[in-house]
């Protein structure tokens, strides 16, 4: 009999994890195929979502909890819980019940078929326009930066199967990104449709500084492509500053009596200087990260393990 490992990673979901918990055991319930493990990740969160966990952890064998020493986010969360996961398969989702985890047989489905990973795809996505408008972004960050195939849609529902996720654990950088994990491990990924619900208690916990700190992971961790476009950038305002002096050369020989133009200066001056701040600075994120990592600091720290 194969197992499924439900990985759910807890921010302020006191109210919200009692009925996703329910909702995955009446679902497996009615799959008598799998057996089943839940892994909830607490990423140090301000309520009592850890008195939560506990409960659920004392009521159903198999329930697992983990307790962080401080918030590390959500991609650091999912890793804590891949790791201590053993199913055949492992589906990732949210603690919110937005993601709806009476739909995992369409995901396993997919799996069984001989897919690698599997994605929920949503016709109609009920988050906030915040919370879209980051999606799209990432969304297009990861086409760009990681080769994403353009017609798959990525999205933090998901399943994979265990050779993945035992690739995706060797990763121990300080900086995770799921994605770009997955997409490295494997080509094998399909979507398959599930509802989107509303969000009935709370709001999103991602705030703008944490999506930009989740792009940061995801093209400074797997990709130099910024590097490049960089590097390229640069040689592009060298041509146009090279042809440009001879113009003003060309101009100042043709027409000696045309004074010469201080604002342009000024501008051109300005806009390159502005280039090379943002050049550089883009490669002191790259090294300031290597230099992180190169401390070992941790993905996360666990204060607490329960049923594990």
């Amino acid at each position: 009999m194969k197992k499924v490992s439900f990985v759910i990673p807890c921010y302020r979901s006191a109210k919200t994890l009692p009925g996703v918990v329910d909702e995955i055991n009446r679902k497996m319930k009615s799959m008598d195929q799998y057996e089943y493990e839940i892994i909830l990740v607490n990423d140090c969160s301000p309520d009592d979502t850890l008195g939560v966990i506990r409960g659920l952890c004392g009521e159903y064998p198999f329930v697992k909890g983990i307790d962080f020493a401080r918030n590390f986010g959500q991609h650091s969360a999912l890793m804590a819980g891949l790791r201590h996961s053993d199913g055949d398969y492992v589906v990732c989702l949210d603690d919110d019940g937005q993601t709806p985890a009476d739909e995992a047989d369409k995901l396993l489905d997919k799996l069984e078929e001989g897919y690698d990973a599997v994605y929920a795809k949503y016709e109609h996505k009920k988050h906030s326009l915040f919370r879209n408008f980051g999606s799209r972004v990432n969304e297009r960050m990861a086409r760009i930066l990681l080769e994403k195939p353009k017609e798959l849609y990525v999205s933090s529902y998901f399943a994979v199967k265990r050779f993945v996720v035992e690739d995706m654990i060797r990763y121990e950088n300080s900086y995770p990104y799921v994605i770009g994990l997955v997409l490295r491990s494997t080509g094998r990924i399909a979507n398959v449709y599930v509802n989107h619900r509303e969000r009935e208690i709370g709001s999103s916990g991602y705030t703008l500084k944490k999506l930009i700190g989740l792009w940061l992971n995801g093209f400074t961790a797997f990709s130099v492509k910024p590097l490049r476009m960089a590097t390229g950038l640069g040689a592009l305002s060298a041509m146009v500053g090279f042809f440009y002096g001879i113009y003003v050369i060309i101009r100042r020989m043709v027409r000696p009596d045309v004074p010469m133009g201080f604002s342009s200066t000024m501008a051109a001056l300005v806009f390159f200087g502005g280039m090379i701040m943002l050049m550089l600075g883009l490669i002191g994120e790259y090294i300031g990260r290597i230099y992180i990592s190169l401390n070992n600091s941790p993905q996360y720290v666990i204060r607490e393990k329960i049923n594990l």
